[in-house]
């Protein structure tokens, strides 16, 4: 869950200090980024039932 913070962090520094013309593209990847890392980290650390 810590990646989802620092690809937030980059994602807002990126749009900040970069001199990119398309930044939906950066927000779009970023949040997909987000997402996935967030989703996939709530899922390994998840409590598990007995039987699974």
């Amino acid at each position: 869950m810590d990646i989802a913070k620092y690809i937030t962090t980059a994602v807002i520094l990126t749009s900040i200090f970069g001199e990119v013309e398309q930044k939906w593209i950066i927000y779009f990847g970023g949040i997909l980024a987000v997402a996935f890392t967030l989703g996939w980290g709530l899922y390994l650390v998840r409590d598990k039932k007995k039987g699974e």
